[in-house]
């Protein structure tokens, strides 16, 4: 893909080097949902000024869930420019997992309220299709505060749906794995089958697709 980039910043706090540059408008962009078996990706970018401190703000991955939700909150709270993507099982597919969540990236970004200066990216891939300078930023939702908070929101807002998705596929426990191929998932996927809201690409969901249609 063309829009492989080198991690340009190494060094130093990030977004304070890039507001020193003159950027005002600084926007951290992630996923979640890449891994699992089933339901959509979601992306969440933020835009998250300097002077505005968040209490406890990390990479969403090593927060408890009690602690995620309450940064969550906190995130919508102060009201700052913050936007979702969201692209199903279906599409994801259709296109597969990498340009999925890549196109989330870029309908969250377009769903902003202000128009950032520059994307910091987590990951290794910039988003295709925008204007902005941007930065990948490996381990960026370690390093980069902006991308952290939209790790968060990605992550929370992904599992709510997840939640919502076992009212309606009660033989899955999605409120608990959120789709992540775990032993439970994987159990319960060899019991049930598939539903409806499985990624059929994937390769346990296509292994069991596949020996079905044998039968």
């Amino acid at each position: 893909m063309s829009n492989r980039k080198r991690n340009l910043i190494d060094l130093g706090d990030i977004e304070t080097i890039l507001c020193s540059q003159g950027y005002r408008s600084v926007c951290g962009v992630d996923e979640a949902g890449r891994g699992p078996l089933a339901g959509p990706v979601v992306a969440a970018a933020v835009i998250l000024p300097e002077a505005i401190v968040i209490d406890g703000l990390a990479d969403s991955k090593k927060l408890m869930a009690a602690r995620r939700n309450e940064l969550f909150d906190e995130i919508a709270a102060l009201d700052l420019p913050c936007a979702v993507g969201i692209i199903d099982h279906e599409a994801i597919d259709t296109m597969n997992i990498l340009r999925a969540s890549l196109m989330a990236m870029h309908k969250a970004v377009l769903d902003l309220k202000q128009v950032p200066d520059v994307l910091l990216v987590d990951g290794t891939f910039t988003i295709p299709n925008l204007n902005q300078p941007q930065y990948a930023i490996v381990g960026g939702d370690n390093r980069c505060r902006a991308i952290m908070a939209a790790s968060i929101v990605a992550k929370v807002t992904r599992d709510r749906i997840m939640d919502e998705y076992e009212t309606l596929y009660p033989s899955f426990s999605f409120s608990v794995h959120k789709g992540y191929p775990t032993a439970q998932h994987l159990r319960e996927l060899e019991e049930h089958g598939p539903c409806d809201i499985h990624r059929k690409s994937f390769r346990p969901v296509a292994r069991l697709i596949h020996e079905y249609a044998l039968l």
